[in-house]
């Protein structure tokens, strides 16, 4: 029986505990950067474990599985491939601003960054970036922790020269939390450094005087306004809105684009374009080309139907539609010096680091401190030694225990005894006492300067001011990422998405309706069903809006390539929408975006109103013009220019008003103003119109009334013209039952028209 204790504890705390620890764990130990070296442990490692093998900026390349077997076996014993991945993203340059690695053999590309071959073919070696992690790392500056099984040991934190954790930035999901730090440029951000060291108590206005935002590795434009930039970094946390870079040539036209976003991939932004082009979204577009090679690494070209394409409007397009425009959640979460993960204001941010900084250089200078007093301490021994080599040399040959006797002699320490008995012969030179009277005076003078600078927090903070600013000078470089506030992008519309090509819609009087390409076809041609015919046909373009008004005032739109063919007998409207019941649809029409259209129902009230309020998406329609139960509306007119055009009314007495169109009030829904005085009253009105049309300058007008047809010129239309809400002047007798207004352009105005008819009226009378 085995009599071993077992303890018992509830699921719920076993569970809880467990999976608190590996929360901890991944937090602290695997997705988050310490803001002191801005790396995170796999990273911290690959860097110290190349370090230690030698494989530095100025040795010779060496296989990359040699490193990741060596950081597996040594400090993160872990998954190769996870572990090779780290290591290939600090070689990338389109990934790190500031690359950790040089690698020799296929890294992956910036259009597919996992295509990187594996480490068996691969080489590496550490980029001169590196040494501001690890130049300072054996004097003093790190703390040490025993490695996995307790055989090694290795650092808790490189003694970084820059704020990494903002240079290189950092991507990472924790249990609970992620961290997303964008990177940004060495100059700005030791710039800023500097400013901070100058004026410790400065804000962010201040800090962003010199870092102007971040500064990613692909170049593209950030489009983030400036206040949203200014809030992230008050914050800690924000979005950030990137833009691929473009140009249009000016002897083809084509769009060539020349940077992408942060980690966009351009194989799959070609796929993006293309799959658009495939389903007909693009007709101003005929193809896309990838032209990227070494010598232009990111080249996309879009190739354009015409010069005359609105180049602006196709990339607004695609800005809105693919991953020419992305946006990326910025979340500075960190590991703070206090070794808790918090998310950091900028300017929290780099106090905190400059604080680590400060302690850094403190102890590396007291490290330098002790060293010297180290060896002024023995050099003070030998020099003794020196004074007295006869009877040195005669203790060493003839006592028994000539490291006590020196001791005792001379009043040395065991440490200034032991580097006495360890001169070498050759040593005993007379010329070595001036060596060591030299050494000594050096080092008294490197340790006066070191104790100043230890003692005066200026002079410290000058120091730091000054290797920053040679780390800068030496790893830095111009920005890379433009700040440039755009207009947020917005795809084309499904009209303007459109091929542009003449098309006729047909409407018929039992309200079916069907499209035919071109304006030349002949609607009464075409085929009916039993008991219908047709009721008008339209011609307009095929990227415009077909506009239907039923006989409520409501109106309905529908692409015209989305009616059938006009080869068939077409649909019912009814089964496309859904007009109250017992309402007919009455007329088609085309809407364009910088059209207008009178509404005039037969009571004598209406308005102008723009064509695009007449388009939309609802089924039901919409509600346009306000009829009463006694009124109809009249058929709309197209306005195709406001300030020269003439309305002509006509009324079911035989009254005539024109007066211009432009004194219609222009409005997007209602009942509309009195357009004409009708006789009645407005419970019942005696009094309707019967026919309106509109007038250009030039326009002659024929009135027809039944069989007869009364020619206007423009010196007989002045008798009846007047203002808006007039009553009109009666038509001559036997053109006062007035059935259709007709406008005739000069050149198809017949010569004399009027002649016949006025004697034929003389003869009547």
């Amino acid at each position: 029986m085995n009599n071993s204790i077992v303890e018992q504890r509830p699921l719920s705390e076993f569970a809880e505990k467990a999976y608190l620890n590996y929360s901890m764990y991944v937090i602290l130990d695997r997705a988050l950067p310490h803001i002191q070296d801005g790396l995170k442990p796999v990273q911290r490692r690959i860097i110290y474990a190349m370090s230690e093998m030698g494989i530095k900026a100025n040795s010779r390349y060496k296989k990359s599985a040699r490193t990741v077997g060596d950081v597996l076996g040594k400090y993160h014993p872990h998954s190769d491939t996870a572990c090779y991945e780290a290591m290939v993203l600090m070689a990338q340059d389109f990934s790190f601003r500031y690359p950790m690695v040089d690698g020799q053999g296929n890294w992956g590309s910036m259009d597919n960054p996992k295509s990187f071959a594996a480490m068996r073919y691969t080489e590496a070696r550490l980029t001169p970036f590196a040494e501001t992690l690890l130049s300072e790392l054996q004097q003093g500056t790190a703390d040490w922790e025993a490695n996995f099984d307790g055989t090694l040991k290795e650092p808790i934190q490189l003694p970084s020269r820059l704020p990494n954790v903002l240079l290189n930035g950092a991507a990472g999901i924790a249990v609970g939390m992620a961290t997303d730090i964008p990177p940004h440029n060495i100059k700005e951000v030791v710039s800023a450094c500097v400013h901070l060291l100058e004026n410790p108590n400065a804000e962010l206005p201040d800090i962003m005087r010199h870092i102007k935002g971040p500064d990613l590795p692909t170049g593209a434009e950030i489009i983030t306004p400036q206040h949203e930039i200014i809030n992230m970094y008050q914050n800690g946390h924000g979005a950030l809105r990137m833009r691929a870079l473009y140009h249009q040539e000016d002897q083809s036209g084509d769009i060539v684009i020349t940077a992408l976003p942060y980690q966009v991939s351009g194989s799959k932004l070609i796929v993006q374009i293309a799959q658009q082009l495939k389903n007909k979204k693009l007709p101003m577009v005929t193809d896309v080309r990838d032209e990227s090679d070494h010598e232009n690494p990111c080249r996309f070209v879009i190739c354009l139907k015409s010069k005359r394409t609105d180049a602006e409007a196709v990339m607004n397009h695609l800005f809105a539609t693919t991953d020419l425009e992305q946006t990326y959640r910025v979340n500075f979460n960190m590991i703070g010096t206090n070794g808790r993960p918090e998310v950091k204001p900028l300017v929290s941010l780099l106090n905190e680091w400059l604080e680590f900084r400060k302690e850094t250089v403190t102890r590396r200078l007291q490290f330098r401190l002790n060293k010297i007093n180290d060896r002024l301490h023995i050099l003070d021994g030998l020099l003794i030694a020196y004074l007295n080599i006869d009877e040195v040399i005669r203790i060493i040959r003839e006592e028994d225990n000539p490291k006590q006797e020196l001791m005792q002699r001379y009043n040395l320490t065991e440490i200034q005894a032991d580097a006495i008995l360890d001169l070498k012969l050759r040593h005993l030179a007379r010329l070595e006492e001036q060596k060591i009277k030299g050494e000594q005076s050096n080092l008294s003078e490197e340790k006066r300067k070191i104790e100043s600078v230890l003692g005066s927090k200026a002079k410290l903070n000058k120091l730091i001011q000054k290797e920053l600013i040679e780390d800068a000078e030496k790893y830095g470089d111009d920005r890379r990422t433009p700040i440039v506030e755009r207009k947020q992008a917005q795809a084309l519309s499904e009209e303007e998405t459109m091929r542009n090509e003449p098309v006729t819609v047909i409407l018929s009087q039992k309200g079916w309706a069907r499209t035919a390409k071109g304006h030349d076809i002949n609607p009464d041609s075409l085929n009916y069903k039993a008991g219908d015919s047709l009721l008008e046909a339209v011609c307009g373009q095929s990227n415009q809006p077909a506009i239907f008004m039923d006989s409520t005032g409501r109106s309905y739109a529908v692409s015209p390539n989305k009616l059938p063919s006009a080869r068939s007998q077409g649909e019912p409207l009814t089964s496309r929408f859904s007009p109250p019941n017992g309402a007919s649809f009455i007329c088609a029409l085309f809407a364009g975006k910088k059209s207008q259209y009178t509404l005039i129902n037969n009571l004598g009230y209406g308005f102008r109103v723009p064509g695009e309020e007449l388009s939309t998406k609802n089924k039901a329609g919409k509600a346009v013009i306000n009829l009463s139960d006694d009124s109809e509306l009249m058929r709309p007119l197209l306005i195709k220019n406001p300030e020269n055009q003439l309305l002509a009314l006509a009324t079911d007495t035989g009254r005539l008003l024109i007066y211009p169109v432009n004194e219609l009030p222009e409005l997007k829904r209602g009942k509309g103003n009195k357009l004409i005085n009708l006789k009645g009253t407005k419970a019942a009105a005696d009094e309707k119109l019967v026919a309106c049309q509109l007038l250009n300058s030039e326009t002659g007008l024929v009135i027809i009334s039944g069989k007869r047809k009364l020619n206007f010129k423009q010196a007989d239309m002045e008798a009846y013209l007047g203002g808006r809400g007039r009553r009109g002047r009666f038509l001559p007798k036997g053109f006062r039952k007035v059935s259709e207004l007709v406008a005739i352009e000069p050149k198809t105005q017949p010569k004399e028209a009027n002649e016949p008819t006025e004697q034929k009226e003389k003869s009547e009378e």
